[in-house]
């Protein structure tokens, strides 16, 4: 398991290059909101971006970064890159959202397109990696990767604390999960800091790998679908740590449908006129569709780059 004092670290090393976003609480509901859409390049991802990189020798930012991504960790990966003024590559399925590939590009990446889905373009970018052209960045399968995801949950204590006078000792917290970096880093720091809180991974039914690997202990099988939350497609690297890590630490993993998906979306909109991405919009639904005993509920919407066409569809279709 990773090291406590990583995500410590982690905290004060990125803190000049992310933002603190906002923690709202819905008292009708007994949510608080986590908007991770705020952040910056629009999702949490910079987080993990910005903590491998600055754990990096000088000699490996100076090979180059190279990573695979739906669009959102590519964002990330890229923005690190800029500050640097370090060549980066990201590989990314043909069938990405065009909004997160033009994104990545205007950071200065280079971007591969690779044919078929988020797991076709990992392949890729990892055999491109292991030719020794440049540094490999996972997504999620990276120690330090998850160590800066997880400065999220110090976020959230404090604030609650500051601003609501609740310490979260018994909360119960609903996190996106894909590769599972995210829900791993967020899973650690919880545990640590309130034993008594329950940790909840949400998955879009279009994409259940990681539900396949907590539940069954393998992926093999898993029918992957089209999704509008993109960043949460694609199968988990095989080995990765995040697969020990959540089944540790975490209680359960929910599968929501893309139905729900698309009408917490535009309840997102229409109820706090939030912009919120497909992957974040799951955590929603599993509000509005599942029973949680007790509250509160800590709810981390993780980003907020949808294309503009798909989301004024959503939108129009769940008025």
């Amino acid at each position: 398991m990773i090291p406590y004092q990583w995500f410590t670290e982690a905290r004060s090393r990125i803190a000049s290059h992310v933002h603190t976003t906002p923690l709202t609480y819905d008292q009708f509901l007994g949510v608080y909101f986590k908007w991770e859409n705020q952040q910056v390049t629009g999702s949490f991802k910079a987080r993990g971006a910005f903590n491998k990189v600055l754990c990096l020798e000088a000699w490996e930012r100076q090979a180059g970064l190279i990573a695979a991504s739906a669009g959102n960790h590519g964002q990330g990966v890229a923005l690190a890159g800029k500050h640097f003024d370090l060549p980066v590559r990201i590989f990314a399925a043909d069938s990405a959202s065009p909004l997160k590939i033009e994104a990545m590009r205007a950071l200065g990446a280079e971007v591969t397109l690779v044919s078929g889905g988020y797991g076709d373009a990992e392949k890729a970018g990892l055999a491109y990696a292991a030719q020794g052209t440049g540094t490999w960045i996972s997504p999620y399968n990276d120690p330090h990767i998850i160590a800066g995801q997880g400065t999220l949950a110090f976020e959230v204590f404090q604030q609650a604390q500051d601003t609501y006078q609740d310490d979260l000792q018994q909360a119960t917290w609903l996190v996106p999960t894909s590769g599972g970096g995210l829900l791993a880093g967020i899973a650690r720091v919880v545990r640590q800091v309130a034993p008594g809180s329950r940790i909840i991974g949400v998955q879009s039914d279009t994409s259940p790998f990681m539900h396949a690997l907590f539940y069954h202990g393998s992926q093999d099988g898993v029918q992957e679908r089209p999704t509008i939350a993109d960043g949460l497609a694609g199968p988990v690297e095989p080995g990765s740590i995040t697969i020990p890590i959540i089944r540790h630490y975490v209680d359960q993993i929910l599968l929501i449908s893309e139905a729900d998906t698309a009408q917490a979306l535009a309840h997102t909109w229409h109820q706090y006129g939030q912009v919120i991405e497909g992957s974040a919009a799951v955590v929603m639904a599993a509000i509005l569709t599942q029973e949680f005993s007790g509250r509160p509920l800590v709810a981390v919407l993780s980003g907020g780059n949808i294309q503009p066409a798909l989301f004024q569809q959503i939108i129009a279709s769940e008025s």
